[in-house]
């Protein structure tokens, strides 16, 4: 047991000497992947020295690892090493879904997630053998079992390498003539402007005849992945589109309706005024 708790303790504190001598020298230090290493030998240790005290008091260590050696202990022969079991199932599943997290890597800490199937979203601060923690974006921890990713589909928008602009605006069937002008004069804004990537999508077409518009569509793509600068990026391109549609003396649309009355049975006081 004392040589047990040395190596565990000689393991946790290699691990942050290695962080830290990385981190002082300015080195790139993968800290998911010390941390899974450095979990999974401590975990050999625990096992190992468990099993060797185990050997020692006279128990059989295969029966132990057959999850038989539970009957030898507590009298009940094969139904404990069935009962714990089932017990562990889950703690095995979490621990192997842990596993290929560290393997796989869809995720690292302080990558912000987000799953279709769940209602999953927020920052990852802790990545364990059992659990993960998600800090969601009104600040409360969330803790996922690691076996609920082995099988839900997860998105990692911090791993995005653009943010699309994907916007509908209308303008009047009065300004008909003056769309043509309007979608172009939108394309040449966008190509000039440095925040939009033009490497990359680029459209704006009149692509809908609406009820009370004709509606043309903006698609493009952002340089920045930072969300809040995102929204000042599209907030400006939006409000420049506005001023391209009024410099060009058309009007942005709205739900209208026209009633048409024929004069011959228009009451006599209104067809006469």
């Amino acid at each position: 047991m004392a040589l047990a708790w040395f190596l565990v303790r000689f393991i946790t504190r290699g691990e942050r000497n290695v962080v830290r001598r990385r981190m002082e020298n300015g080195e790139p230090i993968d800290r998911a992947t010390v941390d899974a290493i450095a979990k999974l030998l401590r975990i050999s240790i625990i096992i190992t020295a468990a099993l060797a005290i185990l050997q020692t008091m006279g128990y059989s260590i295969s029966g132990v690892l057959a999850f038989g050696g539970i009957g030898g202990i507590g009298g009940i022969g094969g139904i404990g090493g069935i009962a714990v079991g089932y017990a562990a199932k889950d703690l095995l599943s979490n621990f192997f879904g842990g596993l290929m997290i560290y393997m796989d890597r869809p995720f690292d800490v302080g990558d912000w997630i987000r799953s279709p199937d769940k209602q999953i979203e927020g920052t990852v601060e802790r990545i364990g053998w059992r659990m993960t923690m998600i800090r969601t974006f009104d600040k409360r921890p969330l803790y996922v079992p690691n076996a609920i990713f082995t099988t839900i589909a997860v998105e990692n928008p911090s791993r995005m390498i653009n943010r699309r602009i994907y916007e509908t605006i209308g303008v009047r069937y009065d300004d008909v003539n003056k769309v043509n002008n309007i979608i172009e004069n939108v394309k040449s804004m966008l190509r000039e402007r440095s925040k939009i990537d033009t490497t990359q999508t680029l459209i704006v077409n009149l692509n809908k005849f609406a009820p009370s518009s004709l509606d043309f569509f903006v698609y493009t793509l952002t340089k920045t992945t930072d969300w809040v600068r995102f929204h000042e990026i599209k907030q400006d391109v939006m409000l420049k589109i506005l001023e391209i549609i009024d410099a060009n003396g058309a009007e942005s649309a709205f739900p209208t309706s026209t009633l048409h009355l024929a004069s011959g049975n228009l009451p006599p006081q209104i067809a006469s005024s």
